[in-house]
């Protein structure tokens, strides 16, 4: 081990026969494997270079890049600071580098080049590992092999990230006998800060949004961001001391003319211009999108109410759907209309806030599994009229971007209710392959940079020695030029990220 105020590492020689044998003895198969690498990589460092050059042009000028988005979908996995997301975040990491650090010395055994030793290391605050090699020997090798060799490392992340993917499409088959899916997905934790934790709990299944049925859990991140209201597009209704915006989702419910009579007493007996805590407002939609709400401007408080309606929202969502803002429904003049004794109402919200339908079952609890006996008539239809032990449907109205990521989910739930003990299995797995994608991606982008101290460095100094209209002073400028400028623009995009 090697110890100063600012690095440290421990170097292991246990493996280095090992790994020399192995690579020396299939070095025909070996070297053909690490070619193909080495193609790859030098795409993938013109590739992520210019990508990286246009972000940070566009953080320059306080602006994003048209295709910034690939920095944080490969660095940031969607993942909470729990002890289990962080033991898998830990485990990635060192299997990641593992693997890549196993493909620099199987390519330099298969050249003939004996590594000396693999260093695990602490610099400054960053950890890392790295494999020492004999560089006398290395420097004597033709320009190609080295390129192989160097290379290795990104290769081998590259088809780790295959493998991960190779895997979570198998998913599916390998827990087929233990585990279902496609018909809804399985809530296996929801945050206590969560509003969504009065009315879901762990091992319900959440089975549709506003009658569109899901089956992946980007569904579920699709389905709520779609379903925000922009506060720019709403239609403020002043009342008292409360503003109201209307959405313009056009989600309606045909309500029985009697239900607004009755709730038009409820609006009178009140002082504010407001409904209690248990009721929502709404008010008349009509089909050809737009909902209706009275001014503001020279009129009584009385007359302000007069189209607006207090009403029990458990009790609306038992009713027919109408307006043109269902997922779940075709857009036509049919869904617009109700009975000649009904009106469209649509809900009131604040601005910024959502209104959306959730559907969902509780397959395992005791109750259910009493009355039904299976799991079948819960999954019969999503047309549920109010709670029941076997789910129903509830309203949620609110914030929905902050909510979305408060529920953990699964698509794949137990066969049996007897199985639930091992329920979390297929939710550690997914966790497990994403996160080891995510890592092993960013350590094959973040290498393929010529950056000082990473692949991509030693990567495009062998490269330039191809270029025979290069000498050897000129070829030392180039290439301290681009570490000096890759360095600086990886420092920029990096700090306008985090």
């Amino acid at each position: 081990s090697s110890v100063s105020c600012w690095y440290c590492d421990c170097k292991i020689y246990v493996f280095n026969d090992m790994i020399f044998n192995l690579g020396w003895k299939h070095a025909r198969y070996t070297r053909a494997w690490f070619s193909l690498g080495v193609y790859f990589s030098l795409v993938a460092l013109v590739g992520i270079s210019l990508l990286l050059l246009w972000d940070s042009i566009g953080a320059l000028y306080f602006r994003r890049g048209s295709i910034s988005a690939w920095l944080p979908n490969i660095l940031a996995p969607s993942f909470s600071g729990s002890i289990m997301d962080t033991s898998i975040i830990i485990a990635s990491t060192i299997l990641s580098i593992a693997f890549h650090e196993f493909g620099h010395a199987i390519a330099a055994a298969s050249e003939g080049v004996q590594m000396e030793y693999v260093a695990i290391f602490m610099a400054v605050l960053f950890p890392g590992a790295l494999v020492a090699l004999n560089y006398d020997l290395l420097e004597n090798l033709p320009l190609f092999s080295m390129l192989r060799i160097y290379c290795a490392g990104i290769w081998h992340n590259v088809i780790f990230c295959a493998a991960c993917v190779l895997m979570a499409l198998l998913l599916p088959l390998v827990l087929c006998p233990l585990y279902v899916s496609g018909d809804g997905l399985i809530v296996m934790g929801v945050s206590q800060s969560s509003s969504l934790s009065r009315s879901l709990s762990v091992h319900d299944v959440i089975l549709s949004v506003d009658g569109l049925n899901i089956r992946r859990t980007d569904d579920w991140m699709k389905m709520l961001a779609q379903g925000t209201v922009e506060k720019t597009s709403s239609h403020e209704f002043l009342g008292g001391s409360q503003s109201y915006g209307a959405t313009n989702s056009g989600k309606g419910y045909c309500v029985p003319n009697s239900w607004m009579d009755a709730s038009k007493n409820l609006w009178q007996i009140n002082d504010k211009l407001s409904c209690p805590d248990e009721l929502i407002v709404f008010g008349k939609f009509s089909c050809n999108g737009s909902a209706y709400f009275p001014g503001t401007d020279k009129v009584s408080d009385k007359k302000q109410t007069e189209d607006l309606y207090c009403l029990i929202a458990k009790d609306v969502v038992k009713l027919k759907k109408c307006g043109n803002g269902w997922r779940g429904t075709e857009d036509d003049d049919s869904n617009c209309t109700c009975l000649e004794e009904e009106c469209c109402l649509v809900p009131v919200l604040t601005p910024g806030f959502s209104w959306i339908e959730i559907s969902y079952a509780r397959p395992y609890s005791l109750e259910c599994l009493q009355k039904e006996g299976n799991l079948s008539s819960s999954h019969a239809t999503n047309d549920n009229f109010g709670p029941s032990p076997c789910g129903g449907t509830f309203v949620y109205v609110g914030d929905l971007s902050s909510t979305a990521s408060s529920v953990k989910l699964s698509p794949y739930r137990p066969r049996w209710a007897f199985f639930l003990l091992i329920a979390d299995v297929p939710y550690i797995l997914e966790n497990c392959l994403s996160c080891l994608l995510h890592v092993s991606a960013a350590l094959a982008a973040v290498n393929c940079l010529p950056v000082y101290f990473l692949d991509g460095d030693a990567i495009l100094e062998t490269a330039l020695r191809y270029v025979a209209w290069f000498n050897r002073r000129q070829q030392r400028v180039i290439i301290k030029v681009c570490r000096f400028l890759w360095t600086v623009l990886s420092i920029i995009m990096f700090s306008s990220y985090w």
